[in-house]
């Protein structure tokens, strides 16, 4: 395997006591119907040695594994009580579960065996912690051809879990290890340029600074993400390292999106889903809480790890290829089978922006006009402006929509825009939806752009979602009016009659929560004075819609 030219920056790691690490114990212990293997050493290919635990049923025999792969710590327990409202108790699971992975109390009394790893670096494993890059995925793939020779495995192990659990499924099974069977990557990332570090181009600055103590527990060194990412601005071979070769992944898998995770992992697993080469792939989409999802369809997941695991003949023959949920509000919504993704039947549709009256339309406006609205603080005037439609029919939108904006900034070379598509009631209320892990009055959707980044990537992208190749940038002139093109991550929702869609746009973050750790922000900004938005005559700056067929009159 070929590692990158790139100097990786490492911080010292946070010293394990601050983490409640119990030390390394190698021991058996059996209760419950259960036997426990702690801190088994296993020996990676250069000689250094991570450690693992291991759950499986005391009846001897042979079982399959169910692998782990994170570093927040395998000797952690749940502290879902961190994530208010987020529909999990750290009751509700035994106290053998670790964060957002298998429960080995279901899993072990169904025939699996469950396996947490504490990988290279992380905890009291040997070596320096990296996330994400080629020696995690070498690692992985290690542990798995290790596990999948020993005495009490059958010779098949699955991969499992969400979020990072679901990121390592992502890398290790682009390197095809023999004895992995199957993946189930319960929402995760698959492009961290674009969905972890930078939206649009602008820096997140929020979940990635809270979240990368929570992976630095470590008796050596730990790749520091945060200094990298101000390091590494633009896409490049650090950001290319991180991210799977999605085309060589062929094994089984049952992917899991949601509409409610934008700005972390909505759009990574639909378009890991829609690149994978896997002839056997399916996915759900849910509009929901993450881990409650996760552990409400522990069933599901057994249906799909007892045919790729033991064989066994399942429902699974007769899934759709796709289950997605179509949201009306907050936990109110209704699955339906697709036979892709995105919906073969899907008809794009264009709603026009006009400055003049607020509003869009089918036709675009004939008059040229402007939209204006102010980026510092303490100014006059509005700091955002919205444009309208009201449904005459009921209509379902199901997809990514792309917004077209020609845009100027008054006093700046460059505009950080965010937008927010929301739903409006037929009483002029914000419709609300779940949004990330546990807040419940979030958008149906964002976007953001850099208008420096406003360049495209023409082999990626296409006319209902553009990809930006974020290679360079590109300064605006004085007065210089430019189109750019923002990718809205994808959606699904239900309006009815005289509902309205609204988008929504201005300088800065339009839902964050500054006192929650669930979230994310965009704090530094490249904005001064105004914004202008030109719309009508020459200015086709428009709403492209992903309409559901037969949902709306021709």
């Amino acid at each position: 395997m070929g590692f990158a030219t790139f100097e990786l920056r490492f911080r010292d790691g946070l010293p394990l006591e601050k983490g409640k690490y119990p030390g390394q114990r190698p021991r058996t212990e059996t209760s419950e119907g259960i036997i426990r293997d702690y801190d088994i050493a296993v020996k990676m290919r250069d000689g250094v040695n991570i450690y693992v635990d291991l759950f499986r049923p005391e009846q001897p025999g042979e079982y399959p594994v169910l692998l782990a792969w994170a570093p927040y710590g395998k000797h952690g327990r749940i502290k879902y009580s961190y994530f208010p409202h987020c529909g999990v108790c750290d009751s509700d699971l035994s106290s053998l579960a670790a964060f957002e992975a298998a429960d080995p109390r279901y899993w072990c009394a169904h025939g699996y065996g469950v396996m947490y790893a504490d990988p290279r670096g992380a905890w009291g494993s040997e070596g320096d912690l990296t996330l994400l890059g080629p020696q995690e995925a070498q690692d992985c793939y290690d542990l798995i051809e290790w596990t999948g020779v020993q005495p009490w495995c059958n010779g098949k192990v699955g991969m499992h879990g969400v979020s990072y659990l679901a990121w390592s499924q992502w890398k290790a099974a682009a390197l095809n290890p023999p004895h992995l069977a199957a993946i189930n990557p319960w929402e995760g990332v698959s492009d961290f340029y674009r969905e972890l570090a930078f939206h649009g181009g602008i820096p997140e600055t929020a979940f990635l600074p809270m979240w990368l103590p929570s992976v630095s527990f470590s008796k050596t060194r730990v790749e520091d993400l945060v200094r990298m990412a101000q390091e590494h601005p633009l896409f490049d071979e650090y950001w290319q390292s991180k991210n799977a070769d999605l085309s060589q992944i062929t094994v089984p898998c049952f992917a899991v999106a949601s509409w409610a995770d934008h700005g972390l992992h909505a759009r990574g697993t639909l378009e890991a889903f829609k690149q994978i080469a896997s002839k056997e792939k399916w996915l759900l989409i849910h509009g929901r809480k993450k881990w409650e999802n996760f552990y409400q369809n522990a069933e599901r997941q057994r249906q799909f790890f007892d045919m790729f695991l033991k064989s066994k003949q399942t429902e699974v023959r007769f899934w759709p290829k796709v289950l997605l949920e179509t949201r009306e509000r907050y936990y109110l919504g209704n699955f339906r089978p697709e036979t892709d993704w995105p919906p073969p039947q899907t008809r794009y549709e264009s709603l026009f922006l006009d400055a003049n009256t607020g509003e869009m339309g089918w036709q675009k406006a004939s008059v040229e006009a402007e939209a204006r609205y102010s980026t510092g603080s303490g100014a006059a005037g509005a700091t955002w402006v919205q444009f309208d439609h009201r449904w005459e029919h009921k209509v379902e939108l199901t997809g990514n929509m792309k917004l077209k904006l020609w845009v100027e900034a008054s006093d700046a070379d460059d505009m950080d825009l965010f937008v927010a598509v929301q739903k409006i009631d037929r009483s002029g209320e914000i419709v609300p939806f779940q949004f990330l892990g546990n807040h419940e009055d979030g958008p149906v959707a964002l976007g953001w752009l850099r208008v420096s980044h406003r360049e495209l990537d023409p082999e990626r992208s296409t006319p209902a979602q553009p990809v930006h190749s974020h290679l360079r940038e590109e300064k605006l002139k004085p007065g210089e009016v430019v189109p750019v093109e923002i990718e809205i991550w994808p959606s699904g929702t239900l309006f009815h009659e005289n509902e309205i869609l609204r988008i929504v746009i201005q300088g800065k973050d339009i839902y964050t929560y500054p006192h929650d750790m669930n979230t994310n922000a965009h704090t530094v900004t490249v904005n001064r004075g105004d914004h202008v938005i030109h719309t009508g005559g020459r200015f086709d700056s428009h709403l492209l819609i992903p309409v559901m067929a037969e949902s709306i009159p021709e």
